[in-house]
């Protein structure tokens, strides 16, 4: 008691007097430092949810630190205000911030069997408490650990602002700021959350059985849990409706209010059989789940566009993505089609992005995967279609040479081409030898660059590379797309480190090496990206990132500029073109893509890869509406060889029955497109400037 008594001096000392000296117990810095945390508390903003809708508005996401709905003093019942003051803080609008006869109670009562320090921390210092340690310390256990550390300072900082902040806001104001800071368990922060979570109701309508329940639970949450702690829940609870009995909360007349709280503790504990907790983050995202892929590219995306993600989850903010969320549940179906999820060792994914002069939208990102942790049950906890994988796109690069060769006015698409069966490049080198490579199959010895797109033969890519030259060649598959591929990756497709000491990048090493393999696309490739390619040259040229957003607003509604790559011409519209003409006959009867299509109607522009060692096959293909690419390659352990079957499988090192591109990966394509583009109106492909013929 003599404690308490000397503590409550000394407190009174501090108010009264910012220096303190002798005791060492305060400074003028320390009075300022005070001064500034309780300006802040008056305009406190709690981390908050952030809510990621699709194209259309629906909810597909959320993503937060504090599970928090904050409502306003008329979204809180008189009840809940009631049951809180009654249990914490009965004198909370006779004391000015700080309760001295609370102290003084408290010192008497000091040693007595079952009874606490209750009183000698009013409801103001409490908010003073938990806003310091999950507002500005952002909930972490250090934070916690200061915030409430049994200190004569801490109680004197804290005491401080609770006076100070008094003066700066109403009762009402600082009893809302409290309920809508404090933790009530299992996650959830304010009472807002607490109601819906518990009671599956808003803080205005909560009875009073409700309202004394989550008044007792700010005690001691976790041993508190009446999810998991029933009868010692249903005891404090008991406990808050007698303190508001006793605090005049039933009415004046004593036996009435006696009656009143018999009635409230009779009844049962009423919390929901599931709690109502939100979804928190992008494991689970969309029904199946579906959106998580999307989910975790958007974040990634966000956090290099001005919104970190330590920012993201505590902003409330409201994210409209670009995301379809039929485009993605056909593509989901698609590549599960082809192969189950749980077909060990191969991923199915595919990445839609719509063409646009001033924008990419990412209108799909799937796979035959779920997004999660749980690799026994086909999960995967990185973004698949979006990252660089580890594979190579095979022919697909082919695209690349033909673009370099026709902007350098090397050849046209109608033109003929040279197509020996075997080549040997006196420029390019294989282990100081030149550099021989061969065909897969028989072609004539000279066919049209439209005809070498769709058939794909080898050796005339390589005379086309030598002419364009292989800079050129790799710098256009930048140029179009491939811009993480190129340059944000090593040969071995790991992100580059800020140093540099895991570098070069991809692309400068294939100009480093001058390896003419490279427009045989064995090189780590991005799927996302081989699809914004397709949206590029289905644009006229125009490069743009490809973008998960719509638009981003704050918690006030107010609008949040991005920081995105700003849209460039990556090739002249007649070069781009030029080229999606002569992309257009892979769906023919001569193209590897024409079993695929079976009966495909639209104008469209596509390329199957498949490589050397059948590891990773791929498709990209788009029509003026919707622009695709599929990858499907070994993701397990150790590459192995991909062999065709219903469904495909891994065959070891035995490529004899390898997969190819048209085999699985443009099937995914088309069985996507199909539903994606529903009774679209079938649109024709950009004239060709007769140049370029």
């Amino acid at each position: 008691m003599l404690g308490l008594c000397l503590m409550a001096g000394v407190l009174l000392a501090a108010l009264l007097f910012p220096v303190v000296g002798g005791l060492g117990l305060a400074s003028n810095r320390a009075a300022d430092t005070v001064d500034q945390t309780s300006g802040e508390l008056t305009k406190a903003e709690p981390p908050l949810v952030t809510t990621v809708l699709d194209k259309d508005g629906a909810p597909i996401a959320y993503l937060y630190d504090q599970y928090r709905i904050p409502v306003p003093s008329s979204g809180i019942s008189d009840t809940m205000k009631a049951a809180i003051i009654a249990i914490e803080d009965k004198r909370f609008f006779e004391h000015k911030g700080v309760d001295w006869q609370g102290i003084a109670r408290a010192a008497a009562k000091a040693g007595v069997e079952g009874e606490t320090s209750q009183g000698a921390s009013t409801l103001t210092q409490q908010y003073v408490k938990n806003y310091l340690a999950f507002v500005v310390g952002e909930g972490s256990q250090e934070a916690y650990e200061k915030a409430t550390e049994a200190t004569l300072g801490r109680k004197i900082s804290e005491a401080r602002i609770a006076t100070q902040l008094e003066q700066k806001l109403s009762k009402d104001d600082i009893l809302t700021a409290y309920l809508n800071i404090v933790p009530f368990g299992n996650g959830t922060f304010g009472i807002g959350a607490a109601a819906k979570a518990y009671f599956d109701t808003t803080p205005d309508k909560l009875t009073v059985p409700q309202a004394a329940m989550l008044a007792g639970l700010v005690n001691e949450p976790s041993r508190l849990n009446p999810g998991a702690a029933v009868e010692p829940a249903i005891k404090r609870r008991n406990t808050v409706i007698d303190k508001m009995r006793d605090n005049g909360a039933f009415g004046s007349d004593a036996k009435v209010a006696g009656e009143k709280a018999d009635e409230y503790k009779a009844a049962d504990i009423g919390v929901v059989a599931d709690l109502k907790l939100l979804p928190n983050g992008c494991v689970g995202a969309g029904d199946g789940p579906v959106y998580g892929f999307f989910c975790r590219y958007l974040v990634d995306y966000l956090d290099t566009a001005g919104i970190p993600t330590d920012k993201l989850i505590r902003g409330g903010y409201t994210i409209h993505t670009t995301m379809d969320p039929v485009a993605t549940r056909a593509a989901k179906e698609a590549a599960e089609g082809q192969v189950p999820k749980n077909q060990p060792g191969i991923a199915n994914a595919m990445a839609v992005v719509e063409p646009g002069d001033d924008k990419h939208r990412v209108r799909a990102l799937a796979a035959n995967r779920d997004f999660g942790n749980n690799a026994d049950a086909g999960q995967s906890a990185y973004s698949i279609p979006a990252e660089v994988t580890k594979f190579g796109a095979g022919s697909i690069y082919k695209v690349f040479t033909a673009a370099a060769a026709l902007e350098k006015n090397i050849t046209g698409i109608d033109k003929q081409i040279d197509v020996p069966a075997t080549y040997t490049s006196k420029v390019y080198k294989d282990s100081g030898k030149g550099y021989t490579v061969r065909n897969a199959g028989k072609y004539p010895e000279k066919m049209t660059l439209t005809d070498a797109l769709a058939q794909s033969p080898n050796t005339a890519f390589i005379i086309l590379e030598e002419k364009a030259g292989l800079n050129n060649v790799v710098d256009m598959a930048h140029r179009l797309g491939l811009r993480e591929s190129m340059q944000g990756v090593n040969k071995d497709g790991n992100p580059l480190k800020p140093d540099g000491s895991n570098g070069p990048s991809q692309g400068d090493v294939y100009k480093r090496d001058n390896s003419g393999s490279f427009t045989l696309g064995a090189g780590p490739t991005s799927i996302l990206e081989l699809s914004n390619v397709a949206a590029t040259i289905m644009s006229g040229g125009k490069w743009c990132p490809p973008t998960p957003v719509e638009k981003v607003t704050d918690r006030n509604g107010n609008p949040v500029q991005l920081k995105e790559a700003p849209c460039d011409q990556a090739v002249a519209p007649e070069v781009a073109n030029a080229l999606a003409t002569g992309m257009s006959a892979d769906v023919k009867p001569s193209g590897t893509a024409h079993g695929a299509a079976n009966g495909w109607n639209r104008p469209m522009i596509g390329k199957t890869g498949t490589t050397e060692d059948h590891w990773s096959v791929a498709f990209i293909g788009a029509t003026p509406q919707f622009a695709g690419a599929v990858m499907t390659f070994t993701d397990g352990v150790a590459p192995q060889v991909i062999c065709n079957g219903s469904p495909p499988r891994l065959c070891g090192t035995n490529d004899s029955g390898g997969v190819f591109g048209g085999q699985v990966a443009a099937p995914t394509w088309f069985n996507a497109m199909r539903t994606i583009h529903g009774d679209a109106e079938i649109k024709p492909l950009p004239p060709v400037d007769p140049r370029y013929r």
